[in-house]
């Protein structure tokens, strides 16, 4: 028997500061909210790097799954091949780092 495996998505995004605040209304307004309306998806947070670390990408974003086919649903796939105007816009000015994860049970090891 299978068993479901909670996940994570985890986003790393770096932009131009002349976009941040585009960035910021866009994640809000539309990104956050399109997210959590997709099965499987629990919970949504974003978080902005601190000054002591700025090699890295400024911006995280950690989704939290249900179960990590939550980013196969018929839902999730049609929200990226329809992506709006503002995610095609966002999506060309960001540097994007997506990496998807799955928990560890003690079985696991």
């Amino acid at each position: 028997m299978t068993h479901k495996r909670p996940g994570m998505l985890m986003v790393q995004m770096e932009i131009p500061a002349e976009h941040e605040d585009e960035l910021n209304a866009w994640y809000w307004e539309e990104h956050v909210p399109e997210r959590l309306s997709c099965p499987g998806f629990l919970s949504a947070r974003r978080f902005r790097l601190t000054a002591s670390n700025a090699e890295l990408p400024r911006y995280l974003a950690l989704y939290e799954l249900e179960d990590v086919d939550a980013l196969s649903t018929p839902e999730y796939k049609s929200m990226l091949e329809n992506a709006t105007p503002r995610t095609r816009n966002i999506g060309r000015l960001a540097t994007i780092i997506r990496s998807e994860f799955v928990e560890l049970f003690d079985t696991d090891a």
